[in-house]
């Protein structure tokens, strides 16, 4: 048995050298798991981890910030993953009772790659992390940057929210070269202003729905109508990209942000830039 210290705690965590039940309520952790081919030791996850595929097999415990007393007591963990923000105290209630190790949010992509060596450190596979850590660094680096656009980005989280300067979305507009119309503000997620975001007149707009939602394309029009955005420069032009779904995308800081969102907003960037100039008022589409 292992003692960790835990910075956000500020305790000991006793942990097995090699835990063999594992409960995730963090999807990214339970992503990282699954890539440190430790998919066998997890013995419960939240109902929002749905990456990879076979997390879905996994008994569902909870939800971001919610489970039964009485499942963890039969489980008998030896270890839980949660993270910052907004499960803080949903981990400090946990640790009372549990082993429960919260990993702090990455503000950065290199906060990402940071995360999966912690997972590893902390899961009894520091080299397997390690290894995978590398081939996440290895992947960013072999991605171009694409300077001179400004975008506004925007994620349905039950409500419109946009991120600022402590976000690793932000971070990832920087890393690509560009940056979006928040990415200066003292914050790690904020709630937009639709007519401060007009008058930014961004080159492109990314616009994430919410997890599992159905016509997505015909949702953002509609949202866009509302809000009277026909005229934005991005939406003249077809600069309107909607994340590939049903899942979250951009709002999952998984190993996934890299090997797929990364290179999805480089693509999509790139296209937006290829495109340049406006197009016709009404000729703008949401592309994904």
């Amino acid at each position: 048995m292992g003692r960790l210290f835990n910075e956000i705690l500020g305790a000991e965590v006793s942990v097995p050298e090699v835990p063999d039940r594992i409960v995730s309520f963090s999807p990214a952790a339970t992503e990282t798991l699954f890539l440190l081919g430790l998919g066998d030791k997890i013995a419960g996850v939240s109902a929002f981890c749905a990456r990879p595929k076979e997390a879905k097999t996994k008994r569902r415990l909870g939800s971001y910030s919610t489970v039964r007393d009485e499942v963890l007591d039969e489980i008998r963990p030896d270890l839980i993953f949660t993270v910052t923000g907004y499960q803080r105290e949903f981990a400090v209630k946990l640790s009372k009772k549990h082993p429960v190790y919260p990993l702090e949010l990455p503000v950065s992509v290199a906060g990402i790659v940071d995360f999966v060596v912690k997972v590893g450190l902390v899961a009894g596979e520091a080299d397997r992390g390690r290894r995978l850590a590398g081939d996440l660094m290895r992947k960013a680096g072999s991605l171009g940057a694409v300077p001179g656009l400004r975008s506004y980005v925007e994620i349905d989280l039950g409500g419109a929210v946009s991120f600022g300067a402590y976000s690793y979305i932000t971070d990832a507009f920087r890393f690509l070269g560009s940056s979006h119309v928040y990415c200066d503000a003292p914050s790690e997620w904020l709630t937009p202003d639709p007519g401060w975001v007009a008058a930014q007149d961004p080159d492109l707009i990314v616009y994430e729905p919410k997890m599992y939602s159905g016509g997505r394309d015909a949702a953002v029009a509609r949202l866009f109508e509302s809000r009277k955005w026909g005229g934005l420069r991005a939406v003249k032009s077809g600069n309107v990209f909607v994340t590939p779904g049903p899942l979250d995308f951009l709002a999952h800081h998984g190993p996934s942000f890299v090997t797929e969102a990364l290179p999805w907003l480089e693509r999509t960037l790139r296209e937006a830039k290829e495109r340049g100039g406006t197009a016709p008022r009404g000729q703008g589409a949401a592309r994904r």
